[in-house]
């Protein structure tokens, strides 16, 4: 009885508790141009399409953030290499992106640049045909977000970046070049 009265009394508390470590929250839009491609590859093809995400940005400082998000990624393949030579091999992605990144950028006005890292969960249909592969899985994988980039603006609040998923799973990587804007929601000082 006592342990559970403790543990009602904290869990009452920390409602009343606000995370000090956060000092502003802001939402992310990004689109861009999609693009996906094998590990390895005879032709060397890049796959090509569309690319949406959303990010709730924490920042805990002026140069580490926070950013949970969720995302689209839609590519196809249209039958050519990179020099435009007809080919089958292809590495199509349409999937649901879900999960957390942390942002690491120098805090300079006007042009900051950034780099950040995660990790995510990818949820649809990938398609990887080459030489050296034949996958075709549908549902969950695990995928690791690699971006890197400049945020623009006074107040930082343009992001024009690339950002990859690197899917072990299925041997690929899925992609954008990817223009955002950031929307202050709460500043906490």
């Amino acid at each position: 009885m006592k342990n559970t009265l403790i543990l009602l009394i904290i869990i009452l508390t920390s409602n009343l508790a606000t995370a000090q470590f956060v000092k502003n929250e802001s939402i992310n839009a990004q689109i861009g141009y999609g693009l996906s491609s094998p590990y390895t590859s005879v032709d060397e093809i890049v796959n090509d399409g569309f690319f949406l995400q959303g990010e709730y940005i924490l920042s805990i400082a002026s140069w580490v953030e926070l950013r949970p998000y969720a995302g689209l990624i839609l590519t196809n393949s249209n039958g050519k290499d990179l020099n435009d030579n007809p080919t089958d091999e292809k590495a199509e992605s349409k999937a649901f992106l879900i999960g957390g990144k942390v942002r690491v950028r120098a805090p300079i006005p006007w042009v900051a640049p950034y780099v950040e890292i995660g990790i995510g969960a990818s949820l649809g249909k990938f398609e990887t045909f080459t030489a050296f592969t034949n996958i075709d899985k549908r549902g969950f994988i695990y995928h690791i977000p690699f971006s890197f980039g400049l945020e623009l603006g006074r107040n930082n609040n343009v992001d024009l970046g690339l950002t990859y998923y690197i899917q072990p799973t299925v041997e690929q990587y899925a992609g954008a070049f990817a223009l955002g804007i950031s929307i202050p929601l709460k500043t906490n000082k």
